[in-house]
């Protein structure tokens, strides 16, 4: 009996085990197809929670870090699986209970990752807000030292709070600072770094504004609460405060900066440059001086800049001039480079030594006085030789220190100030790039692009205190960016000799009603109060004008009072005979405009976006407007018999229905944006212009245009022309017989709710030029393209068709009996087709059309509940051994609620995926099989697409059952490797 109780004993003790080993052994694969199907749990959860991540860093949010390190998790555990899956192929009889076992274990841990990944309260939080702001720079050369130096102040000596950089105007103080600037972002031990720039004429609310505006903080209007609420605010944080260009000593209390001492509990330093040493003394700073460059950096920056060939500068006479005009720089880089730039592209000695003699007399040295810089920026200024264009640079100073002037707008300027001349407005725009392009070649102004990410230009502050300087351009006073709250002192701008007047960007509250300024010399007054930086109008600017101002004006002829609060002009507007130029751009309050019988001279009257109600009095009196912005909303009619008295006109810009026949009288016409109420009024402008239309044109028949000018690009006019040729036809009847009407250079055509359009094109080449076509509700449709009669050629530059809710669209291109099959040349150029809601649609391509389909990159069909096939082989390809590539370059196909859908392509033909981005294919419950073509590796295995982003499809069951074309697909899963497979 006691053996036999020792025995149980025994098989108790071992017989758990045995049972459990004996399970692992069992039932090995009922557990890894249990594993598989947590795993895909998992894997479709991951890739919800991943969808949820590309959302919220869209809506500028930033994914925790617990729920990367829970997409770690699942990204090991699939390589674990994957590992055991690779086990399982090769497992032992003796292995497999080990297997089992260890397949068990994973089952658990997939089962607590997938609970783990319940993020309740979201999977992303707030970002931080941005440390600063990273800026533009040139490479440094020979400043390296000076940037270690400052670096290791900053970063490593807590003993100094302030740092000077001081050095001449011009040697790379900004520069090396930009460095920095750019260099602490990447840094933790301040959270902050701000960058001021304070320019000559120091303004403290300007400079409150800057820092605030940094620290995402409001400030109050009073100067002493302005001054505590900024200083508390940077109490609150560890920084380095930049503060660019100062020339005065100042308070930094005044500012409300904090005294910047060692503080245990957070970094703070200030940083400022100066061109003089005993400013940054006088503050208290730690001085970094920055030194002229070696001669030989010089002479790197300097050949870096000519673009002079190597073989050329090894001739001894032109390397000794090229060595003496470097040395006439005294290691400036700001002269280096500008005497460079009106030096590129020389290669005849004796320019180069006729450029020595001319800067030798010009200049005697500058390495010991700031105001010699100016003769040796001088040298290039000179270079340019025609006056105009020297007009043209100088202009630039009337802007702010450090403020990016865009293209357009600056060309603009220059026309109205008669300093580019021509017979065409195109010709004159021409010639302002050439002239901005010359500027910037010679290094005079630098390319760079406003927050729009317009093209812009920029002047450095040295270039511009040079150009405010030169003697013949004098008469410039100028106040612009200041942040001044009234105008200055009437003695100071209205002594009558100044020329120019500029006081734009500040926020000049109101103008005094008894002020009569004497500026009888005055030719240009800029008073924009917009905040240049932003492009907005200032909540706080002056909303009248008294009728004293312009009394003594008489030689006024440039007038910008764009982006300000006020209401109305003064009657004595109209004494301003001289006047060529009067620009109300976007004074949003503006309501009634005075008589302007007495501007004989305007050639120019901007009032896009202001609310006048009717147009001023007389104004058909300006018979040498060449220039006309009318998009006002609270604009209702122009009197009939007024627009053919502008019979200069260039520009004409508009929101009002307009008569045809008068417009077709503007016989100048080179920019045209306006609305024709129905296709008469079409026809008359038509029959009235002999079908001869502007170089640019955006024009409406039958609807409205939005008043900012979005379906038209009004700002945008003759920087990229090509893009604005548009007709948008809605609800009028239009008839094919009316195509002969029609501009044969029309870039986009727009047709929308115009049932009696059969078609777009019966044989002729009237659409030769159109790129983008989109047809929308027009039910009598029937084709795109009709070659029933004879060949089309209409639509071969087309690269964007949209076809939308054509009830009775059955084809794209219709042929007959003389026409077999579409010519290839048709859609040669086409890189996307969208077709939405065309319920009688059955099939969108014939094989034959795809022939011509090369470069369609994006293909989208939704919505077509009859639509069967996406290519149509027409069975040509029943039993063919060989297969046909078809679509190359698709890089994105969508189709989307296509019930009827049965197949893609036909037999044989296949899509390859090479440069396929995106694929959604959801509630296509028919479509059985998918023609995909997978890229291949070197040893024949294949691959997932290289570019693939992102699959879309509904539903999952669907999806998990498609067969696909190639017989090699089957072996990749794309849920695995593509990184969103979404599950609708």
């Amino acid at each position: 009996m006691e053996l036999i109780g020792t025995a149980i004993g025994f098989l108790k003790c071992i017989g758990v085990p045995t049972c459990r080993y004996l399970d692992n052994y069992r039932t090995l694969e009922e557990k890894m197809n249990d594993l598989r199907l947590r795993l895909d749990d998992l894997n479709v959860r991951k890739q919800d929670i991943e969808s949820e991540n590309e959302s919220e860093i869209r809506g500028g949010k930033m994914v925790k870090k617990e729920v990367e390190k829970w997409l770690d998790n699942v990204e090991k555990m699939n390589a674990e699986i994957e590992k055991i899956e690779q086990k399982l192929v090769v497992v032992s009889c003796f292995s497999r209970a080990r297997l089992g076992k260890l397949v068990r274990k994973k089952i658990e841990e997939v089962k607590e990752i997938h609970q783990q990944g319940c993020f309740s309260d979201g999977v992303a939080v707030d970002r931080p807000p941005a440390k600063g702001v990273t800026l533009l720079t040139s490479d440094l050369e020979g400043e390296t030292d000076v940037n270690n130096q400052i670096w290791k102040l900053l970063m490593d000596d807590d003993k100094v709070g302030m740092i000077g950089v001081c050095g001449m105007g011009g040697i790379g103080k900004t520069t090396v600072m930009k460095h920095i600037n750019n260099q602490l972002l990447k840094e933790d031990q301040f959270h902050k770094v701000i960058w001021v720039t304070v320019s000559k004429e120091m303004n403290v609310s300007k400079v409150q504004e800057d820092i605030a505006r940094c620290l995402k903080h409001s400030l109050p209007e009073d100067e002493l609460e302005r001054a505590t609420t900024l200083n508390h605010a940077l109490e609150r944080t560890s920084y380095v405060l930049i503060l660019d260009d100062v020339w005065e000593r100042f308070s930094l209390s005044k500012i409300g900066i904090p005294d910047p001492k060692p503080d245990e509990q957070r970094k703070v330093k200030v940083v400022l440059t100066s061109r003089s040493k005993e400013v940054c003394k006088s503050m208290g700073c730690k001085v970094v001086q920055v030194k002229p460059l070696s001669k030989q950096e010089s002479m790197n920056l300097f050949l870096n800049h000519v673009e002079l060939e190597h073989s050329v500068v090894q001739d001894p006479e032109l390397k000794k001039i090229v060595n003496s005009i470097v040395e006439k720089c005294g290691g400036l880089p700001l002269a280096i480079v500008t005497i460079a730039g009106s030096m590129k592209g020389v290669y005849d000695i004796h320019e180069w030594r006729n450029a020595l003699n001319e800067l030798c007399q010009q200049v005697k040295s500058v390495k010991q006085w700031d105001n010699e810089v100016f003769e040796c920026l001088m040298f290039s200024y000179n270079r340019l030789a025609d006056s105009k264009i020297q007009n043209c640079f100088v202009y630039c100073s009337l802007y702010p220190e450090d403020f990016s002037i865009k293209r357009r707008e600056l060309i603009e300027k220059w026309i109205d100030e008669g300093f580019i001349n021509g017979n065409t407005r195109q010709a004159m725009y021409d010639r302002g790039h050439s002239i901005l392009n010359k500027l910037e070649n010679n290094s005079l102004l630098e390319r760079t692009r406003s927050l729009g990410y317009e093209l812009s230009v920029k002047m450095h502050d040295v270039i511009r205190d040079m150009a405010l300087s030169i003697k013949d351009h004098s008469r410039f006073y100028v106040k612009a960016g200041l942040q001044l709250k009234e105008l200055p002192d009437e003695h100071e701008w209205t002594t009558g000799t100044f020329d120019k007047v500029s006081l734009m960007n500040n926020s000049i509250v109101e103008i005094p009603s008894h002020i009569s300024p004497k500026c009888h010399n005055l030719s240009t007054l800029l008073l924009q109060q917009r905040d240049l930086e932003f492009g907005r109008v200032l909540e706080t600017g002056f909303k009248t004008i008294p009728g004293t101002f312009f009394e003594h004006m008489n030689g006024l002829k440039v007038l910008d009072l764009s982006y300000t609060n006020i209401t109305n002009l003064p009657d004595s507007i109209s004494n301003l005979g001289n006047l060529n130029s009067l620009v109300l751009r976007c004074c949003y309050k503006l309501r009634h405009l005075p008589s302007l019988a007495g501007l004989k001279a305007l050639k120019k009257l901007d009032l896009y976006n202001t609310t006048i109600d009717k147009i001023p009095p007389q104004m058909e009196t300006l018979e040498n407007l060449t220039y006309l912005a009318l998009q006002a909303e609270s604009l209702k009619e122009l009197p009939t018999g007024t627009l053919p008295m502008f019979s200069r006109l260039q520009y004409l810009a508009t929101m009002l229905q307009l008569k045809g026949e008068e417009v077709g009288k503007l016989s100048k016409l080179e920019f045209l944006s306006c609305v024709f109420l129905d296709m008469e009024e079409f026809k008359k402008y038509n029959s009235t212009t002999g079908t001869k239309w502007p170089q640019n044109y955006i024009c409406s028949v039958g609807s409205s245009l939005s008043r900012n000018g979005s379906l038209f690009g009004v700002e945008g006019m003759f920087e990229k022309p090509e893009e604005h040729n548009t007709l948008y036809f809605v609800n009028c009847d239009l008839e094919e017989a009316d195509f002969a009407m029609l501009p044969t250079d029309l870039d986009y055509f727009h047709v929308e709710k115009c049932d009696d359009l059969k078609c777009l094109s019966d044989g002729t080449s009237l659409f030769h030029e159109v790129t983008l076509c989109h047809i929308w509700e027009c039910q009598g449709i029937e084709c795109v393209i009709n070659l029933s009669s004879s060949p089309s050629y209409s639509f071969k530059n087309i690269e964007r068709l949209v076809l939308g809710k054509l009830c009775n669209l059955i084809e794209l291109v219709r042929v007959g009996p003389t026409v077999e099959s579409p010519s290839p040349v048709i859609f040669s150029r086409l890189t996307m087709i969208s077709l939405e809601k065309c319920s009688r649609m059955k099939k969108l391509f014939s094989v034959e059309m795809l022939q011509g389909l090369q470069n369609l990159e994006d293909l989208r069909v939704e919505g077509c509940h009859e639509m069967e096939k996406i290519i149509d082989d027409n069975g040509t390809r029943k039993g063919s051994d060989t297969t046909s590539l078809v679509l190359p370059k698709l890089r994105e196909l969508s189709l989307y609620s296509l019930p009827s859908l049965e197949t893609i392509c036909g037999n044989g033909v296949m899509i390859p995926t090479n440069f396929l981005r995106y694929l959604r294919i959801t509630e296509c419950p028919e479509l059985k099989r998918i023609p995909l073509l997978l890229p291949q590796l070197e040893n024949g295995e294949p691959a997932i697409p290289p570019f693939l982003k992102r699959i879309c499809v509904k539903p999952r069951e669907w999806w998990e059952s498609i067969e696909w074309d190639d017989p090699n697909a089957m072996n990749v899963d794309l849920s695995t490797f593509v990184s969103h497979v979404e599950y609708f």
